[in-house]
């Protein structure tokens, strides 16, 4: 992986990510040159820092959107909003949950995006789920339909930090609406705007929130609420098969970083075992589950493995991993791919040199890795509908 930041994993994790998801070179350099020497403090300290940093490159973007959109040069446009979005949820993504500007900053990163797509005219709708008295937000990608019928759908879900603007910027749902498949995007309970902005936080039994999800798609004559699939990656590589092995309405999953016990990875991040995936680490933790300190998180989160589970599994699955995720250990996804038995189709990439996409969820390659998970869906769905399966 491309470390900008020599002694920082944490942070240089946001800079591939920012690249790999359409970020400049250039851009980023000037974002995070002047915050080089605070990198090698550690993940925490510096983090307001790196913010103001990024903020001030994704400010100039935005003065020059503004100024394109007055000379009615939109394309530029909504390409400047775009990277503007990008910088300022990496950039936000990075702080302490209890920094103060968080909300109104994640709240820009999304009107930026928003602003982008309306000008680049994207098929691209902004969705409410109903659940348990409120509602996860999400994004629709709305793919044209191949063969005059209702499209098939990948419902898609994050992990531990990142948000459904993230899954836009990966290019995923791209890929997918050029195979024919729509993506419902969702910022799941602990994740993104769930989060930020409605206080929803995490649970193990993810199937609620799949339920949820397929009930909302079944409202939506466009799409095909037969043909409905799953994409987790990082922390979602435990809540999407988990929600598969329960919810049979979910007909392929797809495992992106597989992630088949998570409660002993935390157990490991306790004695300082791996990579954390943001600075703050255990402050994150908390916010996310909703727990008081270090014994309320471990009781909270007991359940989340895949034993005993991913032997329920019975629709087609692959995982993807990276060879050398510092973050969950390759020996994960081995785990779950043993554990399944009943799939009639389940198949495994691991990545690997000369590849590349060997870090967690690849993200060192992430477009390659997207498009290989964006295949797969195509040909199983393509096998589903013939009634292979």
């Amino acid at each position: 992986m491309f470390m900008y930041f020599p002694t920082n994993y944490v942070w240089s994790l946001a800079v591939v990510a920012t690249l790999n998801n359409g970020g400049f070179i250039d851009e980023v350099d000037r974002a995070c040159r002047p915050v080089l020497d605070a990198a090698k403090n550690g993940d925490d300290a510096g983090t307001e820092l790196l913010y103001a940093s990024w903020k001030a490159v994704a400010d100039r973007l935005i003065d020059l959107a503004e100024k394109d959109v007055a000379k009615g040069r939109m394309i530029g446009a909504g390409e400047k909003y775009y990277r503007a979005s990008l910088y300022t949820s990496q950039a936000e993504r990075l702080q302490s949950p209890q920094w103060e500007g968080r909300k109104a900053e994640y709240q820009k990163s999304i009107d930026l995006l928003l602003k982008h797509v309306e000008i680049a005219g994207v098929p691209f709708e902004r969705v409410e789920i109903p659940y348990e008295g409120s509602s996860l937000p999400g994004y629709l990608y709305t793919a044209p339909s191949l063969d005059g019928q209702p499209t098939p759908i990948m419902i898609q879900w994050n992990g531990f930090d990142s948000t459904k603007e993230m899954m836009y910027y990966s290019g995923y749902p791209q890929m997918l609406a050029e195979r024919g498949i729509s993506t419902l995007m969702v910022d799941t309970p602990g994740s993104g705007e769930a989060l930020r902005m409605r206080g929803l936080t995490a649970r193990h039994d993810t199937e609620a929130w799949a339920s949820a999800c397929i009930d909302w798609i079944e409202t939506r004559p466009e799409l095909d609420a037969n043909m409905v699939g799953i994409t987790g990656w990082s922390l979602g590589g435990y809540y999407g098969p988990r929600a598969t092995a329960f919810e049979k309405r979910i007909k392929l999953c797809i495992v992106w970083g597989a992630n088949h016990n998570w409660a002993e990875v935390q157990e490991g991040r306790r004695n300082r075992e791996g990579e954390n995936p943001v600075p703050h680490y255990w402050n994150h933790a908390f916010w996310v589950w909703n727990a008081t300190d270090i014994d309320d998180f471990m009781e909270k989160t007991k359940g989340m493995h895949l034993n005993g589970v991913a032997e329920l599994i019975d629709q087609p699955i692959l995982i993807t991993h990276g060879a050398n995720d510092r973050q969950i250990n390759v020996k994960y996804a081995h785990q779950t791919f043993d554990a399944i038995t009943k799939s009639p189709k389940k198949d495994m990439h691991i990545f690997d040199e000369p590849e590349g996409g060997t870090e967690h969820i690849s993200i060192d390659n992430l477009t390659f890795v997207a498009g290989y998970n964006a295949d797969w869906a195509q040909e199983t769905f393509a096998e589903l509908k013939a009634g292979k399966f």
